[in-house]
């Protein structure tokens, strides 16, 4: 049996390519993991920046609501806080839980020797005390309600 050159370059070859047709595969398989990998965690991050946009979005609107609502009650406070002081310096009347106080100049009894009415102290300061509570507690309850309109049944 002779030695043959060409055999053994011709084995030695075929294990060659043998060896890289799998090391291709390997590697094809890799690629081909890594890719499907990519894949998935591009789709992930997409989710989330939509997740954050959405957030902020959603913040923004929720401080556009507050502020709007914020102003809302403080010129509802400044508006009661006018009244009062109307009504303390006579420009306007209350005419609630009033009194009549007697002048104490004249002596006899009569229709025309009252005071005109005017409301107690403590009529007054509950009056403006409601009136702000009112108006407060409208402007809660209107902006929760769009908070839940615009917020939460998205």
């Amino acid at each position: 049996m002779a030695f043959s050159w060409k055999t053994l370059a011709f084995g030695l070859l075929l294990v060659a390519l043998i060896g890289a047709s799998r090391l291709a595969g390997y590697y094809h398989t890799q690629l081909t993991e890594t890719r499907s990998s990519l894949t998935k965690v591009n789709r992930e991050l997409k989710l989330a920046k939509d997740d954050i946009a959405d957030m902020q979005k959603r913040q923004r609107d929720v401080a556009a609501l507050d502020a709007k609502y914020t102003q809302e009650l403080e010129d509802a406070k400044a508006n009661i806080n006018q009244l009062e002081r109307d009504v303390v310096a006579g420009k306007r009347r209350l005419q609630l839980n009033a009194r009549c106080g007697k002048d104490s100049a004249t002596s006899t009894t009569s229709m025309d020797d009252a005071n005109s009415a005017r409301l107690t102290d403590a009529a007054e300061r509950d009056y403006f005390t409601l009136r702000e509570r009112i108006e407060t507690s409208r402007n809660m309850i209107t902006g929760l309600q769009d908070y839940v309109k615009t917020q939460c049944l998205q």
